[in-house]
């Protein structure tokens, strides 16, 4: 399930820079911070696997005797960087009541908070009848503001064909860099109403919005779903409905 909020979002504070993700890696870099038993003899941690080797005795030569069961190599600890999915509705509904004037500035300071991270963002906008990736990933936050500032608003929702786009660059990301760190940020008030491209006629947006959901769901990624949809009486989309999926 992702987090949703219809709430106002505010700027968020970061106690200082840096990048968000501390991780502990096989490769040999980052510092080393303790050891494990291994297969094999690769970074080896020496005050360790010596110390495992102590009660082994020493050799004729005089020189300790280490058998492969007592290699034991470094873990270290290092940093990885975060890929910030945004996936922006900018349907004509967005430009009912300035929704999306409060969705770029929301999308703005999460930016900055991206570029204080050091994290890495991508762009999908979807309007009309599709979806499309307005931005790969990439550390350029300037240039993810510059899309921003210049999407234009109008036409139908093709939630279903976002979400969908959506599902598979992360599995195209995943791929590449598997042990990259994801998360994905949804701005929309749910209003699905344009079916998949290729579907027959007929067919039903919001039930095949629900199934790619679902799809998503199965990545088990963070995901922070903001509902847009939050003015007025009457709510026609179902932003939190899609969140809970």
């Amino acid at each position: 399930k992702a987090i949703t909020s219809d709430q106002p979002l505010k700027k968020v504070q970061q106690p200082g820079t840096g990048r968000r993700n501390p991780i502990q890696d096989t490769q040999q870099k980052g510092h080393y911070v303790r050891s494990r038993q291994t297969d094999k003899p690769v970074d080896l941690a020496l005050d360790a696997t010596l110390r495992s080797a102590a009660t082994n005795g020493l050799s004729e030569t005089g020189q300790l005797i280490i058998h492969p069961e007592n290699w034991q190599r470094k873990v270290r600890n290092t940093t990885s960087d975060t890929l910030i999915m945004f996936v922006v509705d900018a349907s004509g509904s967005m430009s009912a009541r300035k929704r999306m004037e409060a969705v770029k500035g929301a999308v703005l300071a999460l930016l900055t908070d991206a570029y204080q991270q050091r994290d890495r963002v991508s762009f999908i906008a979807y309007r009309g009848v599709k979806a499309e990736v307005l931005l790969e990933p990439t550390k350029s936050v300037e240039l993810a503001e510059k899309q921003l500032q210049r999407l234009p608003t109008g036409g139908r929702t093709p939630l279903a064909h976002a979400l969908s786009l959506t599902y598979d660059s992360i599995c195209r990301q995943r791929r590449h860099e598997p042990d990259q760190s994801i998360l994905l940020i949804i701005l929309s008030d749910g209003k699905a109403n344009v079916p998949l491209p290729g579907s027959k006629a007929g067919s039903d947006a919001w039930a095949q919005t629900e199934q790619v959901s679902c799809q998503l769901a199965k990545l088990e990624l963070p995901t922070l779903m903001l509902d847009t949809d939050s003015g007025g009486l009457v709510r026609v989309g179902r932003g939190k409905e899609l969140a809970h999926l």
